[in-house]
């Protein structure tokens, strides 16, 4: 039987120093923090996106995502517009500065995953590795509904790392 305490400790250990190094090198390479970077990725994805629709996505609650979206838009970087099928809700889109530095962000981001990640496992066991994520995640929606910890948040940063302006 593995050790799934041993699992549960590398795989949170390592999301953290993923996290840590991935946001650094937005910071230096771009100015931009990680936790901008994702929900400008689904922004660019989707032709009508909506702050429900970046939650939903990236796993956190509506309060805070519209929270993260306000300083995205106060930097500059977004803008909403009045969603024609529901007055209740925005469309939230990419101003040219926020494609521009998008582009930029993501070619560091693809680099420095390949750095830690990519080059430090065969493709097929990646791949593998992927595939078992998904299937965990897919496993864990049902349960989450029963847990008395309410939807899950912004995820927090290590220690000593600033929040985003």
């Amino acid at each position: 039987m593995p050790d799934l305490k041993m699992l549960f400790s590398e795989l949170i250990r390592f999301e953290t120093e993923l996290f840590t190094v991935v946001d650094a090198r937005l910071r230096a390479d771009c100015g931009l923090p990680l936790a901008w970077f994702e929900p400008m990725q689904v922004i660019s994805r989707r032709a009508s996106c909506r702050v429900y629709d970046i939650a939903a996505e990236l796993s956190i609650t509506v309060g805070g995502t519209s929270k993260l979206v306000d300083r995205i838009e106060a930097a500059g970087y977004c803008r909403r517009r009045a969603n024609p099928e529901d007055r209740r809700s925005s469309i939230i889109e990419l101003t040219a500065a926020g494609r521009r530095l998008l582009a930029k962000a993501t070619e560091a981001f693809e680099d420095e995953l390949q750095t830690r990640i990519g080059s430090a496992i065969p493709a097929r066991s990646l791949q593998q590795f992927s595939a078992t994520l998904t299937k965990l995640r897919s496993a864990s929606k049902p349960m989450a509904g029963a847990l008395p910890t309410g939807p899950v948040s912004l995820p927090r940063r290590p220690r000593g790392m600033a929040q985003p302006a």
